[in-house]
């Protein structure tokens, strides 16, 4: 195995520094697509392609049983040294090297020998619109076990230690719009001041409790209202909340508070209040037998003494919606201690690069093993 693993290490460098320097937001990764299309079908891989969207799926072996890897594709917009850019500063770029690295590996120990590989190349995992869009083209409707990787800051785990499973939580970016009526700052009577609503909104919302053994939050991330005259009180104004929860029962429970105390605050304060959900994640949806595979892969890649438990982030990854739009479909993801540091989406992020071998090195036992165990099950 780890001899398969170093033979396409060479090539491993060579995509990663592509990737690296061509980055590509969400819904915008056409060259990233091509690259990475043209690259396997040189391998002689069976590659499809989508008109209306970008992305790729690989499909190789034949067979009732489907074992399936999942990587994501996009790069962040952020500002850098001052200049605003695509950057992966969140591993994506590491993440299709392992994807192609475990694909390369795989064919060179002749898997799979029974059953089928499918590689999900996703788009839009920032957006947390991706894997809904692979969903919706059924991708998955015929996958028994699929597995994701992400790279872990120093802030969770160690460098050199790999966790089976990351349970992330559960995420809702709200737009908002209050829309009330602008007034002389000597007669408030005769309008609605937008900034005291706010501020009864934001009591409001940091009055809300519930189950409090599950971590969760919710918090305005902006407000604006006004403009340069001080004599006028703003009527308008547009607001984001940032919503969180660690489960999804708790998300559910926790958006209806949200919604519940817009209405009464936008009732209180005669002004109308509207939102919309502009971005959602699901919270995490493991299966034990498919985070087993994979711990058992971990331990023989670097030992018990680096096999670390699940990982509790708040984090969102849209890569659950796999599990909770399809139960049918067995899944975990890798998280990979790789001395990441500052942290995700600083704009100088940096890892430990040899870790990208590593992780190639358990994703393709764990897809040898699931395939072995799906056998055995007949």
């Amino acid at each position: 195995m780890k001899t398969a693993v170093q033979e396409v290490k060479s090539v491993v460098e060579e995509v990663f520094q592509h990737l690296h320097t061509h980055p590509e937001i969400s819904w915008q990764e056409v060259e990233t697509t091509k690259y990475i299309q043209q690259l396997l079908e040189r391998e002689g891989f069976q590659v499809e392609t989508f008109d209306d969207s970008t992305g790729l799926v690989v499909t190789a072996g034949t067979g009732e049983h489907c074992v399936g890897l999942r990587t994501d594709i996009d790069a962040l917009w952020q500002e850098v040294d001052g200049v605003y850019q695509a950057n992966h500063s969140c591993g994506h770029d590491a993440h299709m090297t392992m994807a192609i690295g475990a694909l390369f590996t795989l064919k060179k120990l002749g898997y799979p020998k029974i059953g089928r590989l499918k590689v999900l190349f996703q788009p839009a995992e920032e957006k947390g619109t991706g894997a809904l869009s692979f969903v919706e083209k059924g991708l998955v409707d015929d996958v028994d076990y699929l597995y994701g990787v992400h790279l872990r800051p120093i802030q969770e785990i160690g460098h050199g230690y790999s966790a089976p499973a990351i349970l992330h939580g559960s995420a809702k970016m709200i737009k908002g719009l209050i829309i009330g009526t602008d007034t002389h700052g000597a007669r408030p009577h005769l309008g609605q001041n937008a900034i005291e609503v706010m501020a009864r909104l934001v009591q409001a919302i940091q009055s809300i409790h519930v189950d409090p053994m599950v971590p969760h939050s919710a918090k305005m991330t902006m407000f604006q209202a006004g403009g340069e005259s001080a004599n006028i009180i703003p009527g308008n104004a547009v607001f984001s909340l940032d919503i969180r929860a660690q489960t999804n029962t708790v998300m559910d429970k926790l958006m209806s508070e949200v919604d519940k105390a817009i209405r009464l605050i936008a009732d209180m304060a005669d002004v109308e209040i509207s939102y919309e959900v502009q971005a959602e994640i699901a919270a995490a949806q493991v299966d034990e037998t498919a985070v087993a595979l994979m711990a058992q892969a971990i331990t023989e890649t670097v030992g018990e003494q680096f096999l670390a438990a699940p990982i509790v982030t708040p984090g969102g990854e849209d890569f659950h919606y796999y599990t909770l739009k399809r139960p049918t479909v067995k899944a975990t993801m890798l998280g990979l201690g790789c001395d990441l540091a500052p942290g995700l989406h600083h704009p100088h992020m940096t890892f430990n690069r040899d870790s990208i071998q590593t992780g190639i090195e358990i994703l393709t036992r764990t897809v040898i093993q699931t395939f072995e165990q799906l056998e055995q099950g007949k």
